[in-house]
């Protein structure tokens, strides 16, 4: 897994305030109404957030694909429900993080890839949960 610094927190885009056909073009792009400050769409605190790219499809129906970038913090503490960063056994993984019973379930979001249960036996580390997915549409 590939860590990567947040370097540009304070970075801001055109926004247009408009729906987006996925059809014909539209005249929007000429109606530019207001920037948007991208560390307010990404909600992490930059001190406490790093990035790594996605390796692997275990994540692919949660919209996480393979060389994916993900946006980590460090400082939410995470629940059920939750897609983390974390190592087991010495290995990093990027899974959904669920309570099922007594025990914590790493669950893959790919029906071809097993859940893997938290024993009690096992080297487990949560480094952050995921805030968000960047990916490069044009690979």
């Amino acid at each position: 897994m590939e860590a990567l610094k947040w370097s540009e927190p304070n970075m801001t885009l055109p926004y247009f305030d408009t729906s987006i056909a996925a059809g014909l073009p539209s005249p929007a792009f000429d109606n530019e109404q207001e920037t948007i400050d991208l560390s307010r769409i990404i909600p992490t605190d930059a001190r406490n957030a790093f990035i790594v790219r996605m390796k692997g499809d275990s994540m692919s129906e949660a919209h996480i694909p393979d060389g994916c970038l993900a946006v980590v913090d460090r400082s939410i503490r995470p629940s059920t429900g939750d897609i983390i960063v974390g190592t087991l056994n010495g290995e990093f993984t990027i899974k959904r993080l669920v309570k099922a019973g007594r025990n914590w379930v790493l669950h893959p979001e790919n029906p071809f890839h097993k859940p893997v249960v938290i024993t009690d036996d096992a080297d487990f580390q949560v480094w952050g949960i995921v805030t968000a997915v960047i990916v490069d549409m044009r690979k």
